[in-house]
């Protein structure tokens, strides 16, 4: 662990800045890090071509995210709770749901829902933070059981700036929920650079009114925040209650396939970072320490490449669903005009 300029870090950059090693991690838990790196990193450059051709709705994109992501949930039980934003989509593949459910969440298919309880993922928040005081109330509700599982909400930079945050995180940090709030600052909430969101120096800074600790790392580092995410998940279990981490990156791509982010953002810094996105440099990190072969990174890409195929066409096979499901859970004693209404829509969707 090395904390430099604020933030914690692991990777060097294989010249004038060492690499670090994080404790208790052998050579296989890299590995296994590494491929699950490229199955999210797979998962979402395929999934912006699948939009490009039509097959599915608009996509936000999450690239130079997956860092975050896979370094959070490898700190995590099975037991332990994700509460995931848009921007996380695909974070359940982490915990064995098939692409192609995900795929079909993303086309509006009802095989796209799935039994939170079946992965401890709970549904993709779309609204901004709305999820925060959810997270914080199964935390609460894991302590009050005397369970040991924890929580953790994942919510953009954006989110620290909506009510509903800090509502969850003031109930998190009064009841001393085992709760992590890790926040993916990229720097933009779509169009609106960071100093125009806050006047606080860190997005950290915001967790002291809490009472509670933060940790800055970078996003593109995974040892980092695995290394940050697992002293918070031991703190929780502990019952010290939240952590909030903060995980500084730069959004290097669009933040959905409906943004055109030419009209905001500096092309000379989207380069940039682009140059040190997190999957190469994990891989960098990996060939240093001759873990990462040829053949075997050809065989890890080959792999998520294949999944990703077989998902697309699975996605695809399902069976138009009916059109009764629109209404059928909206009310418990549905008006009488469902049937008028249900009637039409099938009228409409057979002429179209």
């Amino acid at each position: 662990m090395r904390v430099e300029r604020d933030l914690r870090r692991v990777i060097g950059d294989g010249e004038s800045l060492p690499d670090g090693e994080v404790e208790g991690l052998d050579d296989a838990d890299l590995l296994e890090l590494y491929r699950q790196l490229v199955l999210l990193r797979t998962y979402d450059e395929r999934s912006l071509v699948y939009h490009r051709q039509g097959r599915i709705g608009t996509y936000a994109i999450f690239w130079n995210h997956e860092a975050m992501q896979v370094g959070a949930v490898y700190a995590l039980s099975d037991d332990d709770w994700i509460f995931p934003s848009y921007r996380e989509s695909a974070i359940g593949l982490l915990r064995g749901m098939p692409a192609a459910t995900v795929l079909s969440w993303w086309r509006g298919h009802p095989a796209g829902w799935w039994n939170p309880a079946d992965y401890n993922v709970a549904s993709i928040c779309v609204p901004i933070g709305t999820h925060v005081p959810h997270a914080a109330g199964l935390a609460w509700g894991k302590k009050l059981r005397g369970e040991s599982a924890c929580a953790v909400a994942f919510f953009g930079d954006g989110a620290t700036s909506e009510g509903s945050f800090h509502e969850g995180a003031n109930f998190a940090g009064v009841l001393k929920a085992p709760l992590v709030l890790f926040c993916n600052n990229n720097q933009w909430a779509i169009s609106t650079p960071l100093e125009l969101q806050t006047a606080a120096e860190t997005l950290a800074d915001k967790a002291v009114g809490y009472g509670i600790p933060a940790a800055r790392v970078d996003g593109a580092d995974v040892l980092a925040v695995y290394e940050a995410t697992r002293e918070a998940v031991a703190r929780a279990r502990a019952g010290e209650g939240p952590t909030f981490i903060e995980a500084v990156t730069y959004r290097a791509a669009p933040h959905a396939t409906a943004d055109d982010p030419s009209v905001y953002i500096d092309p000379a810094r989207v380069e940039e970072e682009r140059r040190r996105e997190c999957v190469g440099r994990f891989e960098g990190y990996l060939r240093r320490r001759g873990l990462l072969p040829d053949e075997l990174r050809e065989q890890v890409t080959g792999e998520a490449a294949q999944l990703m195929r077989e998902a697309i066409a699975a996605a695809e096979a399902e069976p138009d669903p009916d059109p009764e499901l629109v209404f059928a859970h909206a009310y418990a004693a549905p008006p009488a005009s469902f049937d008028h209404d249900l009637a039409e829509l099938r009228r409409v969707l057979a002429d179209g």
